[in-house]
């Protein structure tokens, strides 16, 4: 190789690394200070906060599609609820973990990036009347019926792709 081409392939190199440091250096997320959180390691983007009060299955699909995004200054498209697995990796397995207590005064464990206002979560996942529910006290989950709102948010996420 000549002096040049060394040179570029080592500038690209450098840029490269430069900017994948916080993924290299083990930060999940990114804030991106608009009420949003960029998750690395699955490639989506979350809302910071859930909806904030009672929600059924039906009502909180409507609100990640429709109503959420209008909260937002930066526009962004294809908000949907989360999958199980998706919720599941937002959870603190961490024993030491003490978590917090939300303002349906349950405690809940997730990643200090996501405040909850109360823990359990609506997915994605549905059965005929039934949707799965995250339960963020415990580390569970289950389901219940979709008319059902007692203390159940709804937390957007969107896929980066």
């Amino acid at each position: 190789m000549t002096g040049t081409k060394i040179k570029i392939v080592l500038i690209v190199t450098i840029w490269a690394l430069f900017f994948s440091v916080p993924v290299w250096a083990g930060e999940r997320f990114t804030d991106n200070g608009d009420g949003t959180v960029t998750d690395h390691q699955l490639g989506v983007m979350w809302a910071k906060t859930d909806n904030q009060g009672n929600i059924n299955w039906r009502q909180a699909d409507l609100w990640v599609k429709y109503t959420f995004p209008d909260t937002l200054e930066a526009k962004y498209d294809n908000w949907r609820l989360p999958t199980l697995a998706e919720l599941q990796s937002l959870y603190v397995t961490d024993k030491k973990s003490k978590g917090y207590e939300t303002d349906c005064g349950q405690r809940v464990k997730t990643v200090p990036e996501i405040k909850l206002s109360c823990g359990w979560v609506w997915t994605s996942e549905t059965s005929a009347i039934q949707a799965y529910i995250f339960n963020f006290n415990r580390g569970y989950h289950y389901s219940d019926r979709m008319v059902h709102n007692k203390s159940y948010r709804a937390l957007p996420v969107r896929d980066l792709k």
